[in-house]
């Protein structure tokens, strides 16, 4: 039985001329830069974490204590004072 020749099959070596338009290194970087939510840590930073895990609990939790600290209760000592002095 003869193998078939898939025709979307990839050679196995490109050529310069095979691509008109020219080679762009890094044609696409910018788009996937916007695309991506990849972060990428200072080395000090990494170092402190031992998996993602790690890190996004401590930063879930910094979260928490942001969102409890933004908003303290108003309390007011002024209305104190005025009964005080009058």
């Amino acid at each position: 039985m003869k193998k078939v020749k898939d025709e979307d099959e990839l050679r196995p070596a490109y050529k310069r001329s095979d691509f008109p338009k020219g080679l762009v290194r890094g044609k696409y970087a910018e788009r996937l830069r916007e695309s991506s939510n990849v972060v990428v840590l200072d080395p000090e930073v990494a170092r402190a974490f031992p998996n993602q895990e790690a890190v996004n609990s401590a930063l879930l939790s910094l979260i928490r204590i942001a969102k409890k600290t933004a908003h303290p209760a108003s309390r007011s000592a002024g209305g104190a004072k005025k009964r005080r002095a009058g």
